[in-house]
């Protein structure tokens, strides 16, 4: 089942076990989900996880496998919508485009301004946890392991971070 280095599932395994269940895999990830996109992301997820983990399994139970790694990842990708959602919530862009009128669009718009400018007081390693953190959605946790650092050095970069930008966009809108 393994390749000849015995740390990964062969191609070929992983191939079959699309060929095999991806339909069945795709239509329960639906009735999860809700929604046939996400579907779709979270059934690619289960196949690289398959690829990166799948020797790990016994032959028997790969099916159960493939379904409990496919319920997690649409776990997980519902966690980060809702995360999502609630950055929007938060930053007040939570209308639906037919709620929005062009006053929105454009206080939209300033804001994202203000705050790519205030980005620009940051030091580069307050920027660089702010767009971990914002933009590639990665726990503090999953920061501090990748950029080397303890965790709490993170937290407080990212801390420091949102004092000065919240400072920075203020000043603006009050002109001191």
């Amino acid at each position: 089942m393994t390749s000849p280095d015995e740390s990964r599932i062969d191609p070929a395994v992983v191939a079959t076990l699309y060929l095999d269940y991806a339909d069945e895999l795709r239509a329960f990830l639906v009735g999860v989900l809700r929604d046939r996109d996400a579907a779709g992301e979270a059934l690619q997820a289960t196949f690289t996880k398959a690829m990166e983990a799948g020797h790990t399994a016994r032959r028997e139970t790969l099916k159960g496998w493939l379904f409990r790694v496919a319920y997690n990842e649409a776990m997980a990708l519902r966690r980060r919508q809702k995360i999502h959602a609630k950055s929007l919530e938060k930053l007040g862009w939570h209308r639906t485009r037919e709620q929005e009128t062009p006053d929105d669009n454009v206080s939209r718009g300033e804001t994202i301004s203000k705050v790519r400018a205030a980005l620009d007081v940051l030091s580069e390693e307050q920027k660089e946890v702010v767009r971990l953190r914002i933009y590639e959605e990665m726990t503090f946790a999953a920061i501090a392991e990748c950029l080397d650092l303890p965790l709490g050095t993170v937290l407080t970069r990212m801390r420091l971070a949102l004092k000065k930008l919240q400072r920075e966009v203020h000043e603006d809108e009050t002109g001191t």
